[in-house]
């Protein structure tokens, strides 16, 4: 049944009406009557925090996917991780991430050290102030979610969690202050819709530099070139782990349209929604085939991250393609999977979860394939470039910077005694699965 325009907004009017009646609603006095920038205030505000809870849903996603591709005796670990950074980012963006994202950039590298909760709601605005903040913090954790799973099963736990202190108050809000601030390259016409590059790569790279000066884990490449595979602890629990993310990435996507006040609005979001369920379906299967016709045999973790490929790939613009050009650009993602995965083992960087193909390349792919599904006259090639080149060095110098700091200080690696026990019982004390440890086995 279709239901007419003037419809929709009473129908809305009626809602909006019901809601502002409330006094706890707003501090100032409110008319009795709903007007249409009453209706846009709410739906716009709605949209802020229905995509701020599913990116954070995000967050569990992360933890799944790494608690199931890393060994049992590591679990524990990651999870802690993952609930540590979430913290983190939340306190990290409030305390100096938020403003230096966005207050007072103006064309700028950066915007100010100052703290505020959240930015003030003004008259002229058209959502709520704090519902914005808590959609861009859960963003930045996002970027640190990317590194855990890369540096798993032999970085220590303090180390990581200092880094990820700089990573979410610092790095992460300086590179997105460039574009999504208001900054430089924004200026210069550089085009991220949802964060390609400034989330995905910033956190790829981020991760690329890590395990560079941490190294491979113990056994993992032999002298004569084998490389030696270690199975995941759980393929349900990676699955699930993947679904929570495609589930999340509807947030992630859709709420970037930063506005659902009008029908035009809801149509663009419909369509965000569209375009990146395709390119994250044409990811799974192209990695599928991909798989297939290389090894004779389709590995599940390989289309679990072609899914998330997929979906990295198409974020940098999920609004101008059709369903066809989604669909061929998450199937380069998937892709980029198959390929890539091989050539670090080749070059003998272990990363863990495959975050560096997915996020990194994947991530550089969908940023430079902006101009051919926007043809917006001030989106170029050479600007693109230019944004991936200047946000990789400045992420990938810096946090290597940081990393070769703290190894030389206070150690990023644990011992291989450790290691080859395992962190759960190494670091944190608590086993993810007791009952199946060594000597610990219960009557």
């Amino acid at each position: 049944m279709r239901i007419s325009n003037n419809s929709m907004i009473a129908g809305l009017a009626g809602i909006s009406l019901l809601l502002l009646s409330t006094p706890a609603l707003a501090q100032d006095t409110i008319s009795p009557f709903a007007t249409l920038a009453d209706v846009q205030y709410i739906f716009n505000t709605l949209l802020f925090l229905i995509g701020g809870f599913l990116v954070m849903w995000m967050a569990a996603g992360f933890a799944m996917l790494e608690a199931g591709l890393v060994r049992s005796k590591n679990v524990s670990m990651q999870c802690l991780k993952n609930i540590a950074l979430y913290s983190i980012a939340g306190l990290m963006f409030w305390i100096v991430g938020y403003n230096l994202m966005y207050d007072g950039v103006d064309g700028g590298f950066m915007g100010s050290f100052t703290t505020k909760t959240f930015p003030e709601t003004s008259a002229k605005d058209n959502y709520s102030g704090a519902s914005d903040w808590f959609f861009q913090m859960v963003f930045c954790a996002t970027t640190a979610s990317i590194v855990s799973g890369t540096l798993a099963e032999r970085i220590k736990l303090l180390p990581f969690l200092i880094f990820t202190i700089i990573l979410t108050g610092i790095l992460y809000p300086v590179t997105g202050s460039w574009e999504w601030g208001e900054g430089w390259l924004d200026k210069l016409g550089f085009s991220d819709f949802a964060g390609s590059t400034l989330v995905h790569s910033v956190g790829g790279w981020a991760a690329l530099s890590g395990a560079i000066i941490l190294g491979a884990r113990h056994g993992k490449y032999g002298l004569d070139g084998r490389v030696t595979p270690f199975p995941g602890s759980s393929m349900p629990l990676a699955t699930l782990g993947t679904f929570i993310l495609w589930l999340g990435w509807f947030g992630f996507n859709g709420a970037s349209q930063l506005a659902m006040g009008t029908i035009t609005d809801v149509d663009a979001v419909s369509r965000i929604f569209v375009n990146t369920n395709s390119a994250a379906a044409a990811g799974v299967i192209v990695a599928m085939v991909a798989t297939w016709i290389q090894y004779r045999k389709v590995d599940v973790t390989i289309a679990l991250n072609g899914a998330l490929a997929g979906l990295v790939a198409i974020t940098a613009e999920p609004l101008t393609p059709g369903v066809a050009s989604s669909v061929l650009v998450g199937g380069v993602g998937g892709l980029i999977v198959v390929v890539a995965i091989p050539l670090l083992d080749k070059l003998k960087i272990d990363d863990v979860v495959g975050a560096i193909p997915v996020h990194l390349l994947a991530g550089i792919w969908g940023t430079m394939a902006v101009p051919f599904t926007n043809l917006n006259a001030s989106i170029s090639f050479a600007t693109q470039a230019l944004g991936v080149i200047s946000i990789g060095a400045f992420i990938f110098c810096t946090s290597g910077l940081i990393w070769l700091v703290m190894a030389k200080t206070m150690g990023i690696r644990v011992s291989l005694e450790d290691e080859i026990l395992g962190l759960d019982k190494a670091e944190i004390g608590v086993e993810a699965y007791p009952e199946f440890g060594t000597g610990s086995q219960r009557l």
